[in-house]
């Protein structure tokens, strides 16, 4: 089956009969570093097959590999997909808030910034521009928000230490399976999404630079922002309850003025 959904039965490239195995090795590698997280949808055929040197088939085989081992799914017509792991008893997530794990990212991701910019690849910039266009919502493949999270572990992976790598990904499981942390996420994004998108383009503008102090600093700004936004919506949601508690005292007081 094609990547695309079409079917075609795999078969070995001559003169390189496990050059598939490697290839899914590569991407299942790519999956365990975040860069293609769960839910995501794979590059197309012909950019993985670029991307890596080999033809287009050998990359249909790693694909069909990688559904047989249950990290991947090929949906017809559509491409292939990210397949989501349970993670065990063991690796249960802890019940943060929203600041707690604002704050934890921005030191985390702001340093991991910084170490990749010296070394981050064009190919691995080109995929970030792309994922910063995407966050208008104007492509049919990736949503804003997968797109918001692919381009801040794309920039983990590119920082080159697998022990960032881990708790950036962490971090991020935490953005999304905590339904506090989401609900807080959503309603900034729906009132400015806008400074979204510019915030992620001047991060992306200083890795071009490879400039570690800058990425470091488009990072925290980023963070510190949403940290100033969660202020706001958590103030803003203590007087709407304050009003309410208000009116409902005062109807009672004016009920009881009535009976008195």
């Amino acid at each position: 089956m094609s990547l695309d959904g079409s079917a075609e039965a795999p078969k070995r490239t001559s003169g390189q009969p496990r050059l598939f195995h490697t290839i899914a090795d590569q991407i299942a590698g790519l999956i365990e570093q975040g860069v293609f997280p769960p839910g995501a949808k794979l590059p197309g055929e012909r950019e993985l097959a670029d991307r890596f040197g080999v033809s287009r088939v050998t990359v249909r085989e790693a694909a069909v590999a990688l559904q047989a081992a249950g990290r991947v799914d090929i949906r017809a017509g559509s491409g292939v997909y990210v397949r989501e792991r349970e993670a065990p008893a063991d690796e249960a997530l802890p019940n943060v808030s929203p600041f707690e794990l604002t704050e934890a990212r921005l030191l985390f991701e702001s340093e991991a910034a910084a170490l990749a910019a010296p070394i981050i690849s064009e190919e691995d910039l080109e995929r970030l521009e792309r994922l910063v266009a995407a966050m208008s919502g104007d492509d049919p493949d990736i949503s804003p928000d997968d797109a918001d999270r692919q381009f801040h572990l794309a920039i983990a992976s590119a920082s080159g230490n697998r022990a960032i790598i881990h708790t950036i990904t962490s971090l991020w499981r935490m953005r999304t399976e905590l339904a506090e942390v989401k609900a807080a996420h959503a309603s900034i994004c729906e009132k400015d999404d806008s400074s979204r998108i510019d915030e992620h383009a001047a991060v992306l503008d200083a890795l071009k630079r490879r400039d570690a102090a800058g990425a470091r600093a488009a990072m925290r700004r980023h963070f510190n922002r949403l940290i100033e936004a969660m202020l706001d919506a958590a103030e803003e949601r203590a007087l709407t309850e304050l009003r309410r508690k208000a009116t409902e005292s005062r109807e009672r007081f004016l009920i009881a003025a009535r009976i008195g």
